[in-house]
């Protein structure tokens, strides 16, 4: 058993290459799936439904989470119901607001009262938290990702708003909190600390797992010797 096995919190793999998330999905430490618009963009994918029913078809016990990406409220809701035929294992990403700053929360509370399984983004405030709860019903499940990582970017400890979310999603018995935005493999054990149900970590950072307990001293000499390496490698000399 590793260190990672013995954690409470869910690992989910956050991207959208579809051969890694296949490799990832034999990989018993992931439980689950997130992508969103902007990491199929990256990965070159051209339709988005066909993407999407091409993962499900090849994964199917494990959640996956789709985001929608119309800005207008009724279209949101249109597509997230479409989203939700999909698979069983779908959870449908829905963003906190549009782009013009107008709240889902109406969608949000159709959908959840209808049995969707809604996976709630971009939230960045324990205020978006408290008003998503206040939609939820608590009979659907659902999960409120709060972007700790971009949060850490502004200069603020994410730590406190994630140990509130936490608490305050505690009055919904079907409510995750998950920790997005992911910067270092440490997030895993501090959001696992704070209570957090998930985590979503990006396919690149999910390759330094390999790392947890690596000797220290160990890891300080192959870092002098990767630097000695790429300096004989440019050629680099100093003249005295």
């Amino acid at each position: 058993m590793t260190k990672l096995d013995k954690l409470d919190i869910k690992i989910f793999a956050d991207g959208a290459n579809i051969d890694e998330m296949l490799k990832l999905e034999k990989n018993h430490l992931i439980k689950g799936f997130t992508t969103n618009p902007s990491l199929m963009k990256s990965a070159g994918v051209k339709d988005y439904k066909e993407f999407a029913l091409n993962v499900l078809s090849k994964i199917k016990n494990k959640p996956i989470s789709f985001e929608v990406f119309s800005d207008d409220l009724t279209e949101i809701e249109i597509q997230a119901e479409e989203i939700a035929k999909w698979g069983e294992n779908v959870n449908v990403k829905i963003p906190i607001t549009n782009t013009k700053g107008q709240s889902t929360e109406e969608i949000i509370q159709k959908l959840s009262n209808k049995g969707i399984s809604c996976n709630i983004t971009a939230i960045f405030t324990i205020e978006q938290v408290n008003t998503v709860l206040k939609v939820l019903n608590k009979k659907t499940p659902n999960i409120i990702s709060v972007f700790a990582g971009r949060i850490a970017d502004t200069g603020v400890d994410p730590n406190e708003i994630m140990k509130n979310s936490v608490e305050a999603a505690k009055i919904n018995p079907c409510s995750e909190v998950l920790w997005a935005s992911t910067r270092e493999i440490i997030n895993i054990f501090q959001a696992d600390k704070l209570g957090c149900q998930i985590i979503t970590v990006p396919h690149d950072l999910l390759k330094k797992l390999k790392n947890i307990d690596k000797n220290l001293i160990n890891y300080s000499l192959e870092t002098v010797l990767s630097f000695y390496n790429d300096a004989q490698k440019a050629g680099f000399k100093i003249k005295t």
